[in-house]
């Protein structure tokens, strides 16, 4: 009984209070990440609205914008590619509806 009294008393010991603040006392480390998350929370405070198209500005700023010339060129070469796909199928839409309207002539025959 008596080692079992001094276990208990060990114990007690361990769970003082000031035992308690030691183990629960923040470490540099941590309290430099808290900080630096408070920080973060700041910035985002105020209507979201506001805050997207700031971001949305600030994300405009980073974009590398193409040339005048540059947008021209590849403007020029989608125009003509469109172009050619439209005469492609055209054609091969005219000669498809062609080639239906013979064979419905043969089997009418």
């Amino acid at each position: 009984m008596a080692k079992d009294k001094k276990k208990a008393s060990q114990t007690a010991e361990a769970s003082s209070p000031e035992e308690t603040k030691k183990s629960t006392k923040k470490t540099k480390p941590e309290k430099q990440a808290k900080q630096a998350k408070k920080k973060d929370g700041e910035k985002k405070k105020g209507n979201a609205v506001v805050r997207w198209f700031h971001d949305l500005g600030v994300e405009f700023r980073h974009v590398t914008w193409p040339s005048w010339h540059t947008v021209s060129i590849n403007t020029g070469v989608v125009l003509s590619v469109i172009v050619a796909g439209s005469v492609i199928i055209g054609a091969l839409d005219t000669g498809l509806f062609e080639l239906l309207k013979f064979l419905i002539g043969l089997g009418q025959k």
